[in-house]
């Protein structure tokens, strides 16, 4: 098996990495990534917080590609690679301070988003924060004509994906326990959500 390469992880690392800095702090312990794909992003992030755990999951297939990042980087802070579907699975029974997770919303079907949000809801308690990257919609429309290319493409293959609403999932953050901290502009059209969960009510 070769090992995998994303070319949107290469692009991306260096300005998620600028507002991850600031975003993870020094006395956070674990961060929980959702849909690591190759790994390419922990393996890049994980050495600038060695005090950070780093739990990588994502669908069974590309574990063992993950895998192969893992073994060659060997850095030690990065945890065995895990099986993690939102649809059915849930988080690590450990406490986590930060839930990151990139390009994941648009290829996910709405349904399993909301099953997501409401996990970070369960699991996560008062000032952690869920992290999350990608392309949204804003008022109904497209930031770029890039963005609604890209998301005919997305249903061209799965009709049930796309580029989702950030008036949708800012609702749902909200009913699941969240305040929106930052909605950060990123290159090529993207952006970068940061959430912190407010005070746990059972």
């Amino acid at each position: 098996m070769e090992k995998p390469f994303s070319p949107a992880c290469e692009r991306n690392k260096h300005p998620i990495l600028n507002i991850l800095k600031e975003t993870i702090l020094p006395t956070d312990r674990r961060l929980l990534e959702i849909g690591s794909g190759t790994g390419q992003h922990a393996v890049y992030f994980a050495p600038y917080f060695p005090q950070l755990e780093w739990f990588p999951t994502d669908l069974r297939p590309n574990l063992a590609g993950m895998k192969m990042w893992f073994d060659e980087a060997r850095i030690s802070t990065i945890q065995k690679p895990t099986k993690l579907d939102v649809s059915q699975d849930d988080f690590p029974k450990l406490k986590f301070d930060v839930v990151f997770t990139a390009n994941t919303f648009h290829i996910m079907h709405w349904k399993d988003c909301k099953s997501f949000m409401k996990l970070l809801g369960h699991r996560l308690r008062e000032g952690s924060r869920a992290i999350i990257y990608g392309p949204f919609k804003y008022n109904g429309d497209f930031t770029s004509p890039s963005n609604a290319d890209f998301d005919l493409e997305l249903k061209s293959k799965d009709p049930l994906s796309g580029i989702r609403a950030f008036e949708d999932v800012n609702n749902n953050m909200i009913k699941n326990g969240f305040e929106l901290i930052q909605d950060f502009e990123m290159p090529s059209h993207n952006k970068l959500l940061v959430y912190s969960r407010l005070k746990f009510v059972k």
